[in-house]
């Protein structure tokens, strides 16, 4: 009897009759978008490789909450996983605000060495200390500007009410440029756009498409102003607590995905502005002299925010600033 007893247990112990792990991962990213087909990757390269015992839930379009509200949750442990911009992880770690500063880099090049060999080390840390654990990067892409009129200078923007992701970066960008910023959540900028509580926005193509931001916009103004990174971040205790070979994958996988993440959406990027022209917007790209104009304002930008910056974030720009200057130094 006793026999049958302890074999019963062991049958119930058994890892195999264990319900699976399962990993919440919230993103406003819709359904369609690269990032929907990534993060579908992701979740199957895992659960293959581990079956049963681990079930990712991809939630999209920002059905667990925007995405500053998404990336607290999982701070807090709520959900376990984010995929988001950079310009909203930086509420939970500020030192990220440098990588919004506008015209930072001069090309996808630069901010791939830069994401890869500078920023994500160097970052590690003041992740973890904020309860985060970096997954994998990706990104959003180069924001320009879109609404009901067409941007050619600083003066285009004078006095217009923009939408602003939540991010005081991104504020005081509109405000050197001469805007009114309205703070206002991703799930919320389309009603805004429609109902005329903005005047426009800034966002990359990728998004603009596929959150429809274009039904609502005359204008899209090719300026590429802010490269804007992003990454899939863990709640770090849940991450810690995952058995080791799980994290593994987790990590191989990941890896694996930041390459094919960036390529399809650059590929995509050109697809998608006439995309935006066959959708009867207007579709303008600005010259290099009339960047300028925005780039001399971005400096005071980057003037302001140094005043109010910590020292660990002044000490990520130094970084970055050093690395982008050796960098463009050996492509001389």
């Amino acid at each position: 009897m006793k026999l049958l007893t302890l074999a019963a247990a062991l049958f119930f112990a058994s890892p195999a009759l264990a319900e699976p792990i399962v990993v919440k991962l919230a993103t406003v990213a819709p359904e369609g978008s690269p990032w929907a087909q990534g993060l579908a990757d992701f979740k199957k390269g895992v659960e293959e490789a581990h079956p049963g015992k681990i079930k990712i839930k991809v939630f999209l379009g920002g059905t667990l909450g925007d995405e500053n509200e998404s990336v607290q949750s999982t701070k807090r442990g709520q959900v376990q996983s984010f995929g988001g911009s950079t310009g909203a992880i930086a509420s939970i770690v500020p030192e990220l605000n440098v990588l919004e500063l506008p015209y930072l880099f001069n090309n996808y090049e630069e901010a791939d060495h830069i994401i890869d060999n500078v920023a994500g080390p160097l970052l590690k840390k003041s992740f973890e200390e904020r309860g985060l654990v970096v997954g994998f990067w990706s990104e959003n892409g180069y924001r320009n500007f879109g609404g009901k009129f067409a941007v050619n200078s600083p003066a285009d923007l004078k006095g217009r009410k923009m939408r602003s992701q939540e991010n005081p970066i991104h504020l005081e960008m509109y405000r050197a440029f001469s805007a009114s910023p309205v703070p206002i959540p991703t799930t919320e900028a389309l009603t805004s756009l429609q109902t005329g509580v903005v005047d426009g926005f800034d966002q990359a193509p990728i998004f603009t498409f596929a959150a429809s931001w274009h039904t609502a916009s005359t204008n899209y103004s090719i300026s590429e102003h802010i490269y804007q990174s992003a990454a899939i971040v863990y709640n770090k205790a849940f991450y810690d607590a995952l058995p080791s070979e799980i994290r593994a994958t987790m990590t191989t996988v990941g890896h694996n995905i930041i390459g094919p993440m960036r390529k399809q959406i650059r590929a995509m990027t050109p697809i998608l502005i006439e995309n935006l022209k066959a959708s009867n917007v207007k579709v303008n790209v600005l010259s290099e002299p009339q960047r300028d104009e925005f780039r001399k304002l971005a400096v005071k930008v980057r003037t302001d925010w140094a005043k109010k910056a910590s020292a660990a974030e002044k000490r990520v720009y130094e970084a970055i600033d050093k690395g982008l200057k050796e960098f463009r130094a050996r492509k001389k």
